[in-house]
């Protein structure tokens, strides 16, 4: 039985607890009751373009019929198969295989997890595993950066370095420790050419090595891109020093890939366009498109050799009941598929080039401080002044209300303090693709009213 906008709103305001809750955001709330492609229809019956991708995750756009049907076949075949000791299932099995032959050359196995803070979980005991089971059970500690998102579990937010997901959750795991990103514009040292400061950047994580200890160390983990952050686009010499400094002391890197995998930048994996190879990788979102919750982490030949060889007694006591569940392998089998058919990694990167191209326009508004991005993953901040880099008073809430415009003009995203994100899904025509720029603008300017 239908039941009318106002009623579900009730429903909701009554019933449910949303993530990052309060009851002000959900007395008019959008509902959405179906989407198609790069397009939202809410139950207001309002039409909206996807600009986040759901969150980051839909990349093959809504009302996909293969992956639902892939999903109920492998539902009427076999709905579920644990993973533990000595079971497996065959599209875990190939799904596994699938994503090896599409990661970084030392790559040799996945773990698969249900989410990307799940992941990223993973991926800090296996390092911790790692350390312990080669003789160093003292490297426990994991490097993170502020204004990065790794997910907000007790330890994924303990490495999450937004202070917004701290404050009514702390104290935070012992052992994580926040260095400085490479973010030029919000950063004392920006004015320094790019590439001296994407050096200066990355030794921010060689002196919390040696200030922490390097016997101390167990992983240092980053986002090549970093997302709700702000989608800050490293310069080109930042990770190539990180890869450097972590074989100089021993330290395991993780890349949180969990929005930038499986093609979102124009590559298959980010951290290739710097020519860089991590020593694991935690993954979400995109695997599925989205459509079922499915994640993992991939792991190098060198960790994946030491779990194997570990001696019984000291086996990777590491589980979780849905690990390798078979229907969201099977979709993200099929997932992975149409990507390649459809040549989706190459149209991110060329759609990528569009939007950013169409938001250099929003810089005639002085309220606009930079625009920035790399593939389908661009971000417009807001600020007082673009030369100075001064920010904008929080207290304005400037760039929520320009978000609350947009949707209301017809486009769905979201926003971080002032740093607005974008990240439509991979079938996004070209002609969506240039609305995006237009109502931003038109939003910006008349909330600024500059």
């Amino acid at each position: 039985m239908a039941v009318a906008a106002p009623e579900l709103v009730r429903m909701d305001l009554d019933h449910l607890i949303h993530p990052l809750y309060h009851p002000s955001d959900h007395q008019s709330p959008l509902i959405f009751v179906e989407g198609r492609g790069a397009m939202l229809l809410d139950a207001a019956g309002r039409e909206v373009i996807d600009g986040l991708a759901g969150l980051w995750n839909v990349t093959l756009g809504h009302g996909q019929a293969e992956l639902a049907e892939v999903a109920a076949e492998q539902m009427k075949k076999l709905a579920f198969a644990s993973a533990y000791t000595g079971a497996s299932n065959e599209p875990a099995i190939r799904l596994a295989d699938r994503i090896v032959s599409k990661a970084y050359s030392n790559m040799e196995a996945v773990y698969f997890t249900t989410a990307g803070a799940e992941s990223n979980e993973s991926a800090f005991k296996t390092a911790r595993f790692y350390w312990k089971t080669k003789g160093e059970p003292d490297k426990v500690k994991i490097i993170s950066r502020r204004f990065g998102y790794h997910g907000v579990t007790m330890a994924a937010m303990s490495a999450t370095g937004l202070a917004v997901y701290h404050q009514q959750f702390g104290p935070l795991v012992p052992n994580f420790i926040h260095i400085d990103p490479p973010y030029r514009f919000q950063s004392a040292e920006g004015d320094l050419p790019e590439d001296e400061f994407g050096i200066r950047a990355a030794n921010y994580l060689e002196e919390a090595i040696l200030r922490e200890g390097p016997e101390t160390v167990a992983a240092f983990i980053a986002e090549p891109v970093m997302g709700a952050g702000g989608v800050i686009v490293p310069p080109r010499t930042y990770f190539p020093r990180i890869r450097e400094i972590c074989d100089k002391y021993r330290v395991l890197f993780i890349a949180d890939e969990v929005i930038t995998g499986f093609g979102r930048t124009g590559k298959w994996f980010a951290l290739e366009h710097w020519g860089v190879q991590p020593d694991m990788v935690s993954f979400a979102k995109a695997i599925t498109s989205g459509y079922l919750p499915l994640g993992g982490v991939i792991m190098s030949k060198e960790i994946v050799r030491t779990i194997r060889e570990a001696p019984i007694e000291k086996r990777y006591m590491h589980a979780a009941t849905y690990s390798g569940h078979p229907v969201c392998c099977a979709v993200g089998l099929k997932t992975l598929e149409i990507v390649e058919r459809e040549h989706l990694v190459e149209r991110a990167a060329t759609l990528g080039d569009r939007l950013l191209k169409g938001l250099e326009r929003l810089y005639e508004l002085p309220a606009v401080g930079e625009v920035r991005g790399l593939g389908l993953m661009c971000a417009v901040e807001l600020a007082e002044d673009r030369t100075t880099r001064k920010l904008l008073d929080p207290k304005k809430e400037t760039a929520r209300r320009v978000v609350q415009m947009a949707r209301d003009l017809g486009l769905y995203t979201r926003n971080v303090g002032d740093r607005i994100s974008l990240s439509p899904p991979f079938v996004t025509p070209d002609a969506v693709i240039d609305r995006i720029p237009e109502i931003l603008y038109e939003s910006i300017a008349e909330v600024t009213g500059r």
